[in-house]
């Protein structure tokens, strides 16, 4: 049976100081950003082939999302078990790669079992420890000190404050390496194209417009009547107006249609041009979707006809386009 809250009451108090101790450790590491640091960065940077990250237990926990972080951030990285490499996976590390070595104690047994094959083959070992003295870091090119004043947990056993302080340790590096590379908001969008900032970046007008004979256009000469038909036909609450080379000279909408009805006109006579909105807003296949977004937001329209370099009708789209690929 669950105890009453009641009977827990230093619950809140408990809660707070493992937030205090977390804090104070990661603020702690401020002053270890030195030399070993740009080292390990250095190493990074001039690796030709993988970042490999490996620990035991809850390091390895914290090893695999330094290596997710990295790997998103330009820095192609995987994580390795320590106990799966002494038994085949070690075949994964080739002399062009940068080794990661995550434990706290320095003394890893599964990690100080395969760093004499590390060194032999010829990649380079970064160590990330609590102890600058220990076995793993002084067989190190590069240590970094991820030490703490002491564990959240009140028995002192649980690595809680140690692994925030390692998977800090792992986001500095990671964002110093995304700096150093000049790694930007592209290429972030290209390591996650099923995220909203992959969708405004990656996507293009041309991803989403409308083209060929769900274009809703007619000619200059076409009446009233023809352009209302050609916008109930195509649903997209307008219609494109275009001379013979296809060439945009105006634009009709479902709001022109409301206020040309205000107007008493005869729709089977009257030519549409007479009450076009002539050299209408439009905008280029190749621009990105979220441009056409801003766009329509900027003039407050809600369709937009998409034309080449010469001005010629290619496309069209609405905001339900956009809204259904997920751009705004």
């Amino acid at each position: 049976m669950n105890k009453p809250l009641t009977a827990v009451p230093h619950a809140l108090e408990l809660a707070r100081q493992v937030l205090i101790i977390e804090a104070d450790a990661v603020r702690a590491l401020t002053q270890r950003i030195d030399d070993n640091f740009l080292q390990a960065l250095t190493l990074i940077l001039a690796c030709k082939g993988r970042v490999i990250i490996s620990g035991m237990g809850k390091s390895g926990h914290i090893a695999r999302k330094i290596a997710a972080t990295m790997s998103s951030t330009g820095t192609p990285a995987y994580f390795v078990h320590p106990g799966e490499a002494s038994h085949g996976d070690l075949g994964m590390v080739t002399a062009q790669d940068v080794f990661i070595g995550i434990s706290y104690s320095g003394e890893s047994e599964e990690l100080l079992t395969i760093v004499p094959a590390i060194k032999r083959q010829g990649a380079r070992l970064i160590t990330l420890t609590g102890n600058p003295k220990s076995s793993l870091a002084l067989a190190a090119d590069a240590h970094l000190d991820g030490s703490v004043a002491q564990e959240a947990c009140p028995m002192g056993l649980a690595p809680t404050a140690s692994t925030t302080a390692a998977l800090a340790l792992g986001d500095a590096l990671a964002v110093a390496l995304l700096d150093a590379k000049g790694f930007g908001e592209e290429d972030f969008a290209r390591s996650h194209p099923g995220g909203s900032l992959g969708r405004r970046l990656l996507t293009h007008v041309s991803d989403v417009m409308h083209t060929h004979a769900s274009i809703p256009s007619v000619r200059e000469d076409a009446t009233l009547a023809d352009a209302v038909l050609e916008i109930s036909r195509k649903g997209l609450g307008m219609t494109a107006i275009v001379d013979g080379s296809k060439h945009l000279l105006g634009i009709y909408t479902d709001g022109d249609l409301r206020r040309t009805l205000e107007k008493k006109v005869d729709f089977s006579t009257t030519p549409v041009n007479t009450v076009m909105t002539r050299s209408p807003r439009s905008i280029g296949p190749d621009a990105l979707a979220v441009d056409a977004v801003q766009l329509m937001e900027r003039y407050n329209i809600s369709q937009l006809p998409v034309v080449d370099g010469d001005k010629k009708l290619v496309g069209a789209l609405n905001m339900h386009d956009l809204l259904k690929a997920k751009v705004i």
